[in-house]
């Protein structure tokens, strides 16, 4: 009866790479990590090149392979280059983003553009340079692109962060239908307010803090570690039939 017994599958990533944007910190940096956990050769992508290193640095520390590479996802050229002179990728986390929380009356062009183009403009060319070289190299592979609860619900002061992230979901199904002749997932993880060096100032105001800990329904904030297992879930075999979907890390956020 044992050997009758379904086997799971594997959560390791041994043989495979791993390219994660905006790695040079905070969620990038903690996806980086899963990945080589798991122990994929992961490289680590962002425009700041003291910071890149140290975090790939890190990672090698801890017994993973990693590189570093200085790269403005912004700079499509540059972008391009970066995918056709290495191998195929197996993993794409589309992670670089930025916000710029303001009322709406109040967005200038620049506000937009300079959100829009991160969030969503550089997250479909990376994505399609990624795909360009699985597709030529026949290399079935996981597109994991971080969007957030903004996503599905609104927030006050955030028309453009909302905007971007919606496309981004959209987006990432139309990917997944496209893709999926080529064994290519497309799925989008979407977490709420992540505790990180780039978010924890706005937690110092205690009216803000209060506000969204009544919303997240597990009365926490999330951590950089609630993303990292789900990460790993939708990079591998263990969601081999997952694709043009999001997977909520929330806390309850939008339960309601």
């Amino acid at each position: 009866m044992k050997g009758d017994l379904p086997r799971t599958p594997s959560f390791r990533l041994d043989g495979r790479r791993a390219f994660v944007t905006g790695a040079g910190r905070g969620i990038g940096l903690g996806l980086a990590a899963a990945m080589a956990g798991a122990g994929a050769h992961v490289t680590l992508v962002a425009r700041s090149g003291d910071e890149i290193e140290a975090a790939a640095a890190a990672v090698r520390e801890a017994g993973g392979f990693a590189e570093a590479v200085v790269l403005d996802v912004q700079d499509l050229d540059a972008v391009a280059t970066a995918f056709e002179t290495r191998p195929a990728f197996h993993i794409l986390l589309n992670n670089a983003g930025v916000n710029r929380p303001l009322p709406m009356i109040d967005v200038s062009e620049a506000d937009f553009d300079a959100v829009v183009n991160l969030n969503l403009k550089a997250a479909y060319f990376v994505a399609q340079c990624a795909v360009r070289r699985m597709v030529a190299e026949r290399t079935p592979g996981s597109l994991i692109h971080i969007g957030s609860q903004m996503g599905h619900v609104g927030g006050p002061n955030r028309s453009l962060y909302c905007a971007s992230k919606w496309a981004l979901e959209g987006m990432s199904k139309a990917f997944a239908l496209d893709l999926a002749q080529y064994e290519i997932r497309s799925n989008v993880i979407a977490p709420t307010f992540i505790e990180t060096p780039m978010t924890r100032p706005f937690f110092c105001d205690p009216a803000f803090r209060a506000s969204v800990l009544d919303k997240i329904k597990l009365g926490r904030l999330g951590q950089v570690e609630d993303l990292m297992g789900a990460a790993l879930f939708l990079a591998g075999d263990a969601s081999a039939m997952v694709t043009g979907t999001s997977l909520l890390v929330d806390g309850g956020w939008t339960a309601e």
